[in-house]
């Protein structure tokens, strides 16, 4: 059979869906939202700043802490994820060395960040009605990067909800992330190594004192206690900066605030029955906070989403050595391995992994009702649906108008993710005797059912920011 032509008929649904997001009566997108100083990094900009710092290969090629106190440490965490051209997101710790990015990085542009600002425009631009994005901070400057929507709101000084591009909540402190981008085929030579990066992707230094203790809005908590707003989904996210304990506080803080912002979402669940909530598990470097979270936000949520780097890291709190092992070849089945034992490990209603090639989605059979975010052939839909917007968004460079959101619509899926569906469909049939996931991308196991979508892949994307948040906000909101 013609694989690439049989998921051109499984794409064809896409404009159609793409209506149906107008029938979302509501979202809220919390918790994080800041500024995105984006800068593509060319090799020799990495060697310039080495001569600046006087630091040598040593220094930015040892594997020591994922985090960042020092300058050179923003060197050695560009060259990890350069070389394995994967993304990680670091911590700055020390502001010393927020001033010197600052001052000798610059960027080319300043675009939304955060996975609840990011989350938060896809889905007003996607035609959602209302949605609700939470703001730590919302100065002018954060305010032009919402997209100019009556329907995207946010709380302004007084409480009231407002649409978030008109607000300017003056004195709130600008909270700016750097966004290192780097392209596949880019060669670094350091200390007589050469590397050649194998994957366009970024490394991500955050410094940002109010979401790195999940600071939350006592307006916007209070807004969504109200029944009268329209309320369907509930997307999380930002826990990643936490640390346990938090920065010069004591013992058991940092693990308080993940407890603290779920009894807020459980109050704002209590007044809207039935609202499904997402939990988007972000690369998590402190352990205690990644463990917690798995335990807790993950088991609780009705929906988790992650990539491969951030499966890893809940096999590893886990302590599921032998899965994690299966996991580090990165290839759909080693994947799907790791993904089915955090699904049974945490008792999850849905997991969706998005892994280079492939979107993979496991639902249980007894999950809940809730909609069509636990049927097996919506998922489908939302996840091909959510693969042309992410195709979209790497080729043109953003989703800001409504007439280019389908833009790759019509492109075919890949010749590699059409080697990692039909690997992961050999695997299906020979462990479980379950057949034709790679002609229909739905397979229907014992208790649980696997949702796999080959995907359209650009080979100089434009840019990889925030691809994540917005394939698994798409994927669940727009199975419909």
């Amino acid at each position: 059979m013609d694989l690439k032509l049989a998921w051109k008929r499984h794409y064809a649904c896409v404009p159609g869906q793409l209506e149906k997001m107008k029938q979302v009566e509501g979202v809220a997108s919390v918790f994080n939202a800041n500024i995105d100083a984006v800068l593509k990094v060319r090799p020799d900009m990495l060697v310039q700043w080495m001569r600046d710092l006087e630091a040598d290969e040593w220094q930015v090629l040892n594997k020591g802490s994922r985090s960042i106190s020092q300058p050179v440490d923003v060197l050695r965490g560009f060259v990890e994820c350069f070389s394995k051209g994967i993304a990680q997101e670091w911590m700055v710790t020390e502001e010393s060395a927020f001033q010197w990015m600052r001052d000798h990085l610059g960027y080319d542009r300043l675009q939304m960040g955060g996975q609840g600002g990011i989350i938060a425009n896809v889905m007003a631009v996607a035609g959602v009605r209302q949605v609700y994005v939470h703001c730590a901070s919302l100065p002018g400057q954060q305010a032009g990067l919402f997209l100019g929507h009556a329907g995207l709101l946010s709380t302004d000084r007084s409480g009231r909800l407002h649409p978030a591009s008109q607000i300017d909540r003056a004195g709130d402190l600008p909270l700016i992330h750097w966004i290192l981008e780097f392209d596949k085929g880019a060669e670094l030579s350091v200390g007589g190594l050469s590397l050649i990066c194998p994957k366009s992707n970024r490394f991500i230094a955050t410094f940002d004192p109010l979401n790195f203790v999940l600071h939350m809005d006592e307006h916007f908590d209070l807004a969504m206690r109200q029944g009268s707003v329209p309320l369907q989904a509930i997307l999380l996210s930002g826990y990643q900066m936490l640390s346990e304990p938090l920065a010069g506080k004591r013992p058991g803080s940092g693990l308080e605030r993940i407890h603290a912002s779920w009894k807020r979402v459980q109050a704002w669940k209590e007044a809207h029955p039935g609202v499904v909530v997402h939990f988007e598990f972000a690369s998590t470097q402190d352990q205690k906070i990644r463990r917690e979270l798995a335990f807790t936000l993950a088991k609780e949520a009705d929906s988790v989403g992650c990539n491969e780097q951030e499966l890893i890291g809940i096999l590893e709190v886990l302590g599921e050595g032998a899965a994690l092992r299966d996991c580090q070849s990165l290839d759909s089945v080693g994947l799907f391995k790791g993904l089915l034992k955090v699904f049974d490990r945490l008792a999850l209603k849905r997991v969706q992994l998005h892994m280079f090639g492939l979107y993979l989605t496991l639902i249980r059979s007894s999950a809940a009702p809730g909609g069509t975010a636990f049927d097996p052939e919506s998922n489908r839909a939302g996840m091909v649906f959510a693969a042309t917007l992410a195709a979209t968004k790497a080729g043109t460079g953003g989703l800001e108008r409504p007439e280019d959101l389908l833009w790759a619509h019509g492109r075919e899926v890949s010749d590699t993710s059409i080697r990692e569906l039909t690997a992961l469909s050999r695997h299906l049939e020979e462990s479980l005797g379950v057949k034709g996931l790679d002609e229909t991308g739905l397979a229907l196991c014992p208790g649980f059912a696997v949702v796999a979508v080959p995907t359209i892949l650009i080979d100089q994307p434009v840019t990889l920011v925030g691809m994540g948040d917005t394939i698994s906000s798409l994927s669940l909101l727009g199975a419909r």
